[in-house]
């Protein structure tokens, strides 16, 4: 297989996208070794923030290649959330959400400060915080059930938020609650969220102690419904968790499935103490 331009000569880049794959010369897709190359200059810093990347012309004409070769690998950074193009200002590199570290000291209340689990994440004071939110009550579904230990069709107050720094959405949740235990109490009115110290202090205030809190955690690519609420890109990985609140008595009284967070800002940190 000849690889030349259009004038002959043979095209370097061409030639070095070309891996031996059994023997079989394999050429990687052009907008792949674009995007990949356009990826390491802007996390080598050649691209800084808000820096503009050249345009579909020269950059066509730097790598030996058509403009709509270079509009597809441009389109696969943006989904990555890595640029962003605006009208009349061009296509720039994005500036890159603040790290956020989830620790397991989140979930300890401090006397005197309004805060919850989701402004310790943040960092956020509780003029920051935001969040919207909807109340319905569900039947469990046998993955509700199995992670309740209760029966398939038990009555559960579906809680669906989504929570806002600085009215920037960053984090999703379905928390769900025994209808049992809440049926006629202020934790079942949305007019009370966002409610200081969070869930904890809810279900302290109808009389069950939480002893016990347990997560697990997934990764995967965002649904669409994921990619439009936190407003990112279909290319940004997703962090998934579930979570269940335990009480002193063994029961487990409420299970957020799924909480979703962006996955390339977040770390989870664990503290694992040996005897």
């Amino acid at each position: 297989m000849a690889l030349v331009k259009p004038n002959g000569a043979i095209c370097v880049q061409q030639i070095a996208a070309i891996t031996r794959n059994g023997g079989v010369a394999v050429e990687r897709p052009g907008y792949l070794r674009i995007a990949a190359e356009l990826r390491k200059r802007i996390s080598s810093g050649e691209f800084g923030i808000g820096d503009q990347i050249p345009t579909l012309p020269a950059l066509a004409e730097e790598y030996g290649v058509s403009e709509t070769t270079v509009r597809n690998a441009l389109a696969l950074l943006r989904n990555e959330g890595l640029i962003e193009t605006r009208a009349r200002a061009g296509t720039r590199v994005r500036e890159r959400p603040l790290i956020h570290r989830l620790t397991a000291d989140r979930y300890r209340n401090k006397a005197g400060v309004p805060s919850t689990p989701f402004t310790r994440d943040q960092g956020i004071g509780w003029s920051e915080y935001r969040l919207d939110k909807k109340y319905e009550q569900v039947e469990a579904t046998a993955e509700l059930a199995a992670l309740f230990e209760c029966e398939v069709g038990e009555p559960l107050l579906a809680r669906h938020f989504v929570f806002h720094d600085n009215d920037q959405p960053t984090q999703t949740s379905v928390s769900y609650l025994r209808w049992s235990d809440v049926e006629g109490t202020p934790v079942a009115d949305p007019i009370h969220e966002p409610w200081p110290g969070g869930t904890q202090a809810q279900l302290a205030s109808i009389g069950i102690r939480v002893t016990e809190i347990t997560e697990s955690f997934t990764c995967g690519m965002p649904t669409d419904h994921e990619s439009k609420t936190l407003k990112i890109g279909s290319g940004v990985p997703v962090l998934r968790y579930t979570r269940r609140h335990i009480a002193e008595d063994g029961r487990i009284v409420e299970v957020a499935h799924p909480i979703v967070r962006r996955g390339d800002t977040t770390v989870v940190d664990f503290v694992i103490k040996l005897d």
